[in-house]
């Protein structure tokens, strides 16, 4: 479960041009980059130049001056060497500040098209996926990428003029001592490649470690309270100890080949500088070559060998990147399994009308075999009534919350036909048909902000008025006005400070706040609270579901005593349909799982 956090490739073509295209919509922003780039390449190599000139007209000059145009070249070339300093400032601001700004957009477009595309894909997606997966793609994963345009493919391009543009003012001075000093490229680039590899293994080793200590630390971290009621504490000290000693190795072996790396490296560039200086040095007592010349030419050397060094550390950023980028475009290229037709049709109301007809369903994605023992629902018909309140019963893994997840069209069923107001849930446009739901879950999610805002949920054309009177209506308003702020009392994460009575209160609210004309009602919204509260939900129920098409999923077959018809499931199977006192007297299977909760509760 950790193979892809490691790194794949150096660089994938493919994927960098992906990359790339998020950056098309700034291309005048790249290419004022790219200037300022040249630019700072062109003052960077001309300042030895500048050196030379004042040393040989000026400190050992070649030909006879006087002092007066000795000091006149040094004022020149001081001039110079600011005025082309200030250049350098200025191109290099301009080049800092437009790749970090590149950067920041592109990182925006990217999130925004992560979000919305995780926004858009089925929950059948989100079954399979851990979602501190989904996490890491939109923050680290694209923090790489970033690291890749302002970092890595500018810095690799900086690094290579730079490089060539060095090559060719020392070719200009003394094509002989460049020849000199390029002719321990052969092995320069032989030990760079070997330490290249060996940093990348050793890279995609810490990587794949690294995972194992997160994973194991958001494990620990959930999990700490069931750690301290076992009193396990010591034991999973013990496997922490154990992957985080592996990450410590493995940190350890990066270190190593980046230790051998920068001393070979600045080993062969003064073992050049000291050929230069052998060789330069005696053209110099020879007459042959001026001072002036080797000091310039000395220059050119000690920065040889910097961009060799930049463009070897470029290649971890590639790999980091192209890592990411793989996943990041996998989420991105993952199919809609749950999408709508073309021609799909708008809702306005529904009159509520729900039909099963032959439904077989599976949590597999479309293309995929289902094995026998992997069908959740087994042809599955029934018929719900405009109006019709109905609970649906039966044991854990029977099917209930996949049948009304599929109401919902949370997933598409692999066959048969989902059927409101008679038409295919698939005809109809998913944002109109959830709009017509109400759904109100056993573990009711609350965002962060205020009552109000998770009341609302954005839509802001709701009086405040209505807000008040629906509160009223489902008993929640009173709870509320005793809150610090009322209505704008401010809840942490998912209601933190709200008991699960009140938080399943607010989610009725919610729902009905929005008028739907379907209330589904998952899992038993009463199973977690006290006696008391539970009335009271139990309560707003009631005068909610009164007029409208309701499903209640019941897990204690007491409280659903007052539904119109029972549906009871049985290994993906209706097995019997009735109301409460017809299935007692028919003596089938609701009736031992109605006398099994009856003697466990006795």
């Amino acid at each position: 479960m950790y193979e892809d956090e490691a790194f794949r490739k150096s660089f994938d073509p493919k994927l960098a041009r992906r990359i790339l295209r998020y950056t098309f919509p700034y291309w005048k922003v790249v290419v004022l980059a790219l200037v300022a780039l040249l630019l700072t390449t062109l003052t960077a190599n001309v300042l030895p130049l500048i050196l030379k000139y004042a040393i040989d007209h000026a400190l050992v000059p070649t030909t006879a001056a006087t002092l007066a145009e000795r000091y006149r070249v040094l004022l020149v070339a001081s001039g110079l060497f600011v005025g082309v300093r200030l250049l350098d400032f200025a191109a290099r601001y301009t080049q800092v500040y437009a790749l970090a700004w590149l950067g920041q957009h592109v990182l925006f477009d990217l999130r925004s098209d992560i979000f919305r595309k995780i926004q858009r894909l089925h929950l059948g997606y989100f079954d399979r996926t851990p979602v501190g997966r989904l996490l890491t793609r939109i923050t680290s994963d694209v923090d790489a990428i970033n690291q890749f345009i302002t970092g890595g493919l500018v810095g690799f391009l900086a690094d290579f003029f730079m490089l060539v543009g060095i090559m060719g003012f020392m070719l200009y001075l003394n094509w002989k001592m460049a020849l000199i000093t390029f002719a321990v490229m052969p092995v320069l680039l032989w030990a760079t490649t070997r330490i290249r590899i060996g940093m990348r293994d050793a890279y995609r080793i810490m990587r794949i470690k690294l995972a194992r200590v997160n994973a194991s630390l958001q494990e620990n971290l959930s999990g700490v309270e069931t750690t301290q009621l076992f009193a396990q504490e010591e034991r999973q000290e013990r496997r922490f100890d154990v992957v985080n000693r592996e990450l410590r190795d493995a940190w350890v072996l990066v270190i190593w080949w980046f230790s051998m790396f920068y001393p070979l490296v600045g080993f062969l560039g003064e073992a050049t500088v000291a050929a230069v200086i052998w060789y330069g040095g005696g053209a110099v007592i020879q007459g042959a070559i001026t001072f002036g010349l080797l000091v310039a030419f000395l220059d050119y050397v000690r920065n040889f060998f910097q961009p060799i060094q930049d463009m070897s550390d470029k290649f971890n950023i590639f790999q980091a990147a192209m890592a990411s980028a793989e996943r990041i475009f996998k989420l991105l290229d993952t199919p809609e399994e749950v999408t709508d037709k073309p021609d799909a049709l708008p809702v306005e109301r529904f009159e509520g009308d729900i039909r099963f007809e032959h439904v077989w369903f599976a949590y597999k994605s479309p293309e995929e075999e289902v094995a026998d023992d992997e069908w959740v629902l087994r042809d599955v018909n029934f018929h719900i009534r405009p109006g019709e309140k109905v609970a649906l019963v039966g044991a854990t893994g029977a099917g209930k919350t996949s049948t009304v997840s599929l109401i919902a069209r949370f997933y598409d069923v692999q066959q048969g036909r989902v059927m409101i107001d008679g038409h295919d849930v698939r005809d109809y446009r998913q944002r109109d048909l959830r709009r017509a739901i109400g759904i109100v879950l056993q573990d009711p999610f609350l965002f962060s902000g205020t009552i109000e805002f998770n009341l609302r949920l954005g839509d802001e054309e709701i009086p405040m008025e209505r807000i008040v009177e629906v509160c009223k209506f489902v008993g929640a308003h009173e709870f509320i006005e005793k809150l610090p702020q009322g209505y704008q009392t401010m809840l942490t994460e998912r209601g933190g400070g709200l008991s699960t009575g009140q938080k399943q209160l607010i989610a009725l609210a919610r729902a009905v706040l929005h008028n739907p004309d379907i209330l589904l009602i998952l899992d038993e919204a009463t199973a977690s609270v006290d006696t008391e509260t539970e009335r009271q939900i139990q309560h707003a129920m009631e005068r909610v579901m009164e007029g409208r098409t309701s499903i209640i999923i019941a897990h204690r077959l007491s409280t659903i005593q007052g539904v119109d018809r029972i549906l009871v499931f049985r290994k993906g199977r209706i097995v019997e349909e009735g109301s409460h006192t017809e299935l007692l007297a028919a003596g089938g299977y609701y009736a031992k799982l109605y006398e099994l909760q009856y003697a466990e509760a006795g």
